[in-house]
């Protein structure tokens, strides 16, 4: 558990915030990656890579 400090406390629900945080912007970021491989970097020219930026 998170023990007596206000700390303590603190430090466990940032943790889990910043791990689903990360978990989110790392998929985010794959998903930019695969559609800027697939079909070019230009998100004129590229709708898959326009919705993943948007």
């Amino acid at each position: 558990m998170s023990g007596h400090s206000k700390w303590a406390t603190i430090k466990h629900k940032k943790g889990a915030a910043d791990k689903a945080r990360g978990k989110l912007f790392a998929k985010l970021a794959r998903q930019i990656e695969v559609a800027a491989r697939s079909n070019g970097g230009d998100p004129d020219m590229n709708p898959s890579l326009r919705t993943a930026v948007a």
